[in-house]
């Protein structure tokens, strides 16, 4: 078996991809244009166009090509298929920047790389939006092309925390005691306000107070504004900019030496690949199919399987019957701890908490671990090659697993091909992010100028879709097991998106500012994404147990956030 490969090998790569790479290909459609000079004329020079009738002509075809071949068009249309075009490649470069980072943890384990590097891959997207919104062009021309970039910043961090965040309050209700906490895996109460909800862990409840902190830039930069100063804004901009990088390193220091994020990631990973070795184990030497064409479970089969566990015949399963069947499982490149399956399959399906799992109980829970196996893989027969999908996916997330906090197994893949893949993974997700990401932003420019809709309003809400999708879908499977420790960890995965939009994206955009000597006038945009942060903030960080009525607050709160925009820059002029 070949071992694991250290640190040393894949951080080089890490830093290459982070700190040349992404700014190179970001940087790459059309040089810096300085704001002297003849701006115009270097402009043209530096916009490359296929040859067409119109050119042949003379006649300006009034859009940049970008990249010299990519389609350009000055209709409404045209650039809403464009921006929907380029959106889906940022979607694909942010799922794939995921998957490399679920595989580079799994390598590595918790610490730096968890704390400090799969972070920033995370936020990655955005910040590269954000950075060619303002780094090529003119001043001008960046002053406006900015907005779309605060757009940008100001939708993802709304709609992380009140769409999805109420989201996943839906999807993960359970029903509550007398106490208020939420009762795992039992939802009984329908959609009752009051009776229904989620609970999340003390820990949890510290991420959103991080969050809360990490808004201390805004509130910097706006001193001038608040206080109607004449001077100073670059200053406190610099101030801003400092802060901010000092909270990301603050932030990510944090996450290396209290890694309870990756370990609860980690755990889920393992249960996955115990739920996969499971139900194929249980297809093969079943009498009969566990679903049926249709994909509908067959419960009879469910129920002859339990009773096959059941060495006893006394109705229930104990800890030790558990074992024994998992020990007859042959996980093939796992060598997996037979007593750490166990424990983790009777947290699962031992609902009563009554240390066995009655009939019932076990019924329940094949059903939820079919019904995850189905969201999971996506196929039209539900046959033997079905769960066998499944198991290969899985298989693939928890190949070369190695928790160097906990020695309970070993990986006996091969970790080095399992590091390159990671590796070359997110090397194409930041690629494929940063030549998406000027394009982009260009068609989102034209379609605003083409339909008179304020560039910020499309960037708010289309491009914060692009980035954060593959998160938010992520983010509502875990919250749909209905577990207290899943539960804990989406909202608290939500929380660490926020604080990388107001540490890392926030530290870009404020660099140019800075360095481009843009004026910084987004006093409205700062205003919503304060009382969004601060309210969900407090909410959130003093209250582990939240009922179904709370998601309702969430959701007023998007709707909200545009009509305040609006109202402050059309109404009052704060633009």
């Amino acid at each position: 078996m070949a071992p694991p490969p250290p640190p040393t090998r894949c951080l080089p790569v890490l830093l290459l991809l982070l700190l040349v790479v992404a700014p190179l290909l970001a940087h790459g459609r059309r040089p810096f244009i300085s704001d002297g000079g003849n701006a115009n004329a270097n402009a043209n020079a530096s916009v490359l166009r296929l040859p067409s009738a119109a050119a042949a002509a003379g006649e300006d075809m009034g859009c940049e090509m970008s990249y010299g071949f990519l389609p350009c068009t000055t209709t409404a249309w045209g650039n809403l298929f464009l921006v929907l075009a380029y959106g889906f490649l940022m979607f694909k470069s942010a799922t794939y920047l995921s998957s490399g980072s679920e595989m580079l943890l799994q390598i590595l384990g918790p610490g730096i790389v968890g704390g400090l590097f799969l972070p920033i891959l995370g936020a990655l997207p955005d910040a590269l939006l954000i950075l060619v919104s303002g780094l090529s062009g003119t001043k001008e021309v960046a002053q406006s092309q900015v907005l779309i970039g605060m757009g940008l910043l100001a939708g993802s961090t709304v709609m992380l925390l009140t769409l999805l965040w109420g989201s996943c309050v839906v999807v993960g209700k359970c029903d509550l005691s007398e106490n208020s906490t939420a009762i795992d895996s039992r939802d009984t109460k329908g959609f009752s306000l009051l009776g229904s909800g989620v609970s999340t862990d003390k820990q949890t409840s510290y991420a959103a107070r991080i969050m809360a902190i990490s808004v201390l830039p805004f509130i910097i930069v706006q001193i001038p504004k608040i206080f109607k100063l004449h001077s100073g804004h670059q200053i406190t901009v610099l101030i801003g900019l400092i802060v901010a990088a000092l909270l990301l390193l603050s932030y990510c220091l944090y996450q290396v030496f209290q890694p309870w994020i990756q370990r609860r990631r980690l755990e889920y990973t393992r249960l996955k690949h115990v739920m996969s070795g499971l139900l194929r184990h249980a297809q093969k030497h079943s009498i009969g199919r566990l679903l049926d064409d249709e994909g509908r479970p067959n419960v009879s089969v469910i129920e002859k399987l339990f009773h096959r566990i059941d060495q006893d015949n006394d109705g229930k399963l104990e800890r030790g019957e558990l074992q024994a069947f998992i020990v007859g499982i042959n996980f093939e490149d796992i060598d997996w701890n037979s007593n750490l399956a166990a424990d983790q399959v009777m947290a699962d399906f031992d609902t009563s908490r009554n240390h066995f799992i009655e009939k019932g109980e076990f019924v329940n829970g094949m059903l939820r671990w079919l019904d995850e196996a189905k969201r999971t893989v996506t196929s039209g027969a539900y046959s033997k090659k079905f769960l066998n999908d499944f198991h290969a996916r899985t298989r693939d997330e928890q190949t070369g697993l190695l928790d160097k906090d906990e020695e309970e197994g070993e990986a006996d893949g091969n970790p080095t091909w399992t590091c390159i893949k990671a590796i070359l993974l997110l090397l194409l997700g930041t690629a494929m992010a940063a030549a998406s990401a000027d394009p982009l932003v260009d068609a989102v420019h034209n379609f605003s100028n083409a339909t008179h809709i304020p560039s910020f309003f499309i960037s708010f809400i289309v491009m914060p879709l692009a980035t954060n999708s593959s998160e938010a879908v992520s983010a509502i499977i875990f919250a749909s097991r209905k577990k207290k420790r899943t539960l804990s960890l989406t909202f608290s995965e939500v929380y660490g998106g926020v604080t990388m939009n107001n540490t890392l994206c926030l530290a870009v955009f404020l660099a140019l500012v800075y360095v481009r000597g843009l004026t910084w006038d987004f006093s409205s945009e700062v205003l919503i994404i304060l009382l969004v942060c601060i309210i969900m903030g407090l909410f959130t960080s003093f209250r582990t147990d939240f009922p179904l009525w709370t998601c309702f607050v969430a959701f007023l709160l998007y709707p909200l956030s545009l009509i305040m925009v609006y109202i402050l820059d059309y109404k009052f002029g704060w633009s």
